[in-house]
């Protein structure tokens, strides 16, 4: 099927969407390229700007720690109730989605953002740090979450599913990509205040584009979901989001799969998230590397991440799922075994070729596990990939801060890179043994 054979409503109200009416001049033509491809990138461009708080708290660490005196665990705390909540509000918000709309929820998350990153250059103590970027940013991160692009793909695309939310997912590593080098120059330089506040604007930056560009569903426009004949009417507005939220994580959690998803994803978010994003700059500081060339050493993850995550999707729309996730974890798991004995002052090849290849496993698990739910789901896949993100983000919220506990108790993070190795070997193994539907 070519890009678009789908027809928009008629003129003059004749006709249902995508059944054109008479036409004076005839039946227009279908546009070239599917207004879903636009909306892909939209949201493409607004997961990129959201990505900034997300590049932030693994450069803060050893700042907050100088300026404040405050511990490891303490700050490691913060950053655990930010990815917590970032994993707890995404069902949510994907209900919410359904319930007033993808513009609005997201433009309010992406103010929530802006507002508590701002906020941190005036805290004085860590409770406000919690505040300002575990709570507030920790809650509008989360209704950008990948349930956001789930949410997109599901209502947008029949065919390329797999590649789109690849692409979507890569959104996140190029926002990483973009700001992290940025941010840790400017904090290397003149301090953390100036990346936290370049941040909020980078938050708010997006926000016109997202009022303005972004629609919620296919009928908005009159059209039908790219790779299909048949015009999809605009389903009503869904009362009750954090009830419909619950009852379906209710219902996901009587099956097997639903289990097996999350504890795999868990293990994800505490080997990526938890452990790399927030943890490898200070540990590559620790033996005397310089903190820009940690971060770019992250950024260059950022890069690897975009051609693996779309391959990922790419590969989702013609392998077994199982399979490919048992795969991404084993071969995730072997790598953090070795990262310990390649860590030091200057940047060596071997070191080189562990963030090439992370990168490109960084998050490859996102398409396979989201096709999973979809074949599990159904309807329903998007909100329980939110509570799949949430136990992501539970794992990477309990690593933050045990991340943070064993350097100020052991003095490094050894014992941290040797367990997440373990669970990602347990991972292969629990992807091998999720059902089909």
């Amino acid at each position: 099927m070519t890009t678009s054979q789908i027809e928009t409503s008629g003129v003059g109200g004749a006709g249902a969407p995508g059944q054109g009416g008479a036409r004076s001049g005839g039946a227009r033509r279908p546009p070239r390229i599917h207004r879903a491809w636009f909306v892909a990138a939209v949201a493409f461009v607004t997961i990129i700007g959201a990505a900034a708080f997300a590049s932030l708290p693994g450069l803060l660490i050893d700042p907050l720690h100088e300026e404040f005196s405050w511990s490891r665990g303490t700050i490691g705390f913060a950053v655990s109730v930010n990815l917590a909540l970032y994993g707890i509000t995404a069902p949510f918000a994907a209900a919410l989605m359904d319930r007033f709309g993808i513009r609005r929820v997201v433009a309010v998350a992406l103010t929530v953002i802006a507002a508590g990153s701002a906020l941190t250059v005036v805290m004085t103590a860590a409770w406000q740090l919690v505040l300002y970027w575990g709570v507030l940013v920790g809650l509008g991160s989360g209704s950008m979450a990948l349930a956001f692009a789930a949410t997109v793909t599901n209502r947008w695309f029949v065919a390329r599913r797999g590649l789109v939310t690849g692409i979507l997912t890569a959104a996140g590593a190029s926002g990483q990509l973009v700001f992290l080098p940025l941010l840790s120059w400017l904090v290397e330089q003149h301090g953390w205040r100036p990346a936290a506040i370049t941040v909020a604007l980078s938050a708010l930056a997006v926000v016109p584009f997202v009022w303005l560009l972004l629609r919620d569903h296919p009928a908005d426009v009159g059209l039908a979901p790219y790779g299909s004949d048949e015009a999809v009417p605009k389903p009503a507005p869904v009362p009750g989001a954090a009830r419909r939220a619950v009852s379906v994580l209710f219902r996901a959690a009587r099956t097997g799969p639903f289990w097996l998803l999350a504890g795999t994803f868990a293990i994800c978010g505490a080997s990526t998230n938890g452990l790399i994003k927030t943890h490898f700059v200070p540990a590559a500081h620790d033996h005397g590397m310089a903190i820009t060339a940690a971060a770019s050493l992250l950024a260059v993850i950022g890069v690897f991440d975009v051609v693996g995550t779309i391959a990922s999707g790419w590969l989702t729309d013609r392998f077994d799922a199982r399979r490919l996730l048992a795969v991404y974890y084993a071969l995730r798991g072997v790598s953090l075994l070795f990262l310990p004995m390649l860590l030091a002052p200057t940047v060596q090849p071997p070191m080189i070729f562990f963030i090439v290849f992370y990168g490109l496993d960084w998050v490859a698990t996102v398409p396979p596990t989201i096709a999973l739910c979809r074949e599990h789901y159904g309807e329903d896949s998007a909100i329980v990939f939110g509570w799949v993100l949430a136990s992501h983000q539970v794992g990477a919220a309990v690593v933050a801060f045990a991340g943070g506990v064993a350097r100020d108790v052991f003095g490094s993070y050894d014992v941290v890179w040797y367990a997440s190795g373990a669970v990602c070997a347990a991972a292969a193994l629990m992807s091998l043994v999720i059902r089909r539907a």
